[in-house]
């Protein structure tokens, strides 16, 4: 089994593709979106696998087009509530509906347990953020930059797909070690 984060679907949301959008998403039409993702969803996830999704499921359509979206993802679905789940709170969710939820992952090959923090919403501070507890949300559509301990796994940000807890690690790393770059840059420069 593989967990896999993911956060702002908005399947059948026309308004994600408008230009009021800070970044529309490039797709001719919604179905065309909505299938994209599908496609893009089911081509990393089985059925054995496990995916949070850090809210906003499906906005701007019935419920019924909301469920046959849902019916056709695989993997054992748990979602974090977002700002948008007058549908997504009404499916048949495997994992629950969590407010935010807080847990460790340790998936086939990964030598550590993670441990996590989810919240639809972007925190500056969370618990165990100073015992090396990652952040993890959605919300802003790739508007705030990731640190070294969180990050946007909205699918604006990861290709229109869920990502798997090592390749948030892999961002995360890289983050960390450019802000220590430029931490070191910084106590060079100062000094001088």
């Amino acid at each position: 089994m593989t967990t896999f984060v993911v956060s702002d679907t908005h399947f059948g949301h026309a308004g994600m593709l408008s230009e009021r959008m800070g970044r529309p998403r490039p797709f001719g039409s919604v179905e065309e979106m909505d299938e994209h993702m599908v496609s893009a969803w089911n081509n990393r996830v089985t059925r054995n696998d496990r995916v949070i999704h850090i809210g906003d499921f499906a906005y701007g359509c019935s419920l019924a087009h909301a469920r046959s979206i849902f019916d056709r993802l695989a993997g054992h679905k748990t979602l974090v509530r977002g700002n948008h789940e007058q549908r997504g709170e009404r499916l048949d969710w495997q994992g629950g509906i969590h407010d935010v939820l807080r847990l460790s992952i340790q998936d086939r090959g990964m030598p550590a347990p993670v441990d996590l923090w989810m919240s639809h919403y972007a925190h500056r501070t969370w618990p165990d953020a100073h015992r090396g507890r990652i952040h993890l949300f959605g919300h802003s559509h790739g508007s705030l930059p990731a640190t070294a301990s969180s990050c946007d796994v909205g699918v604006d940000c990861w290709r229109f797909r869920p990502v798997a807890v090592p390749e948030v690690m892999e961002l995360l790393a890289d983050v960390a070690a450019r802000e220590a770059g430029v931490a070191a840059v910084a106590q060079m420069a100062e000094a001088a």
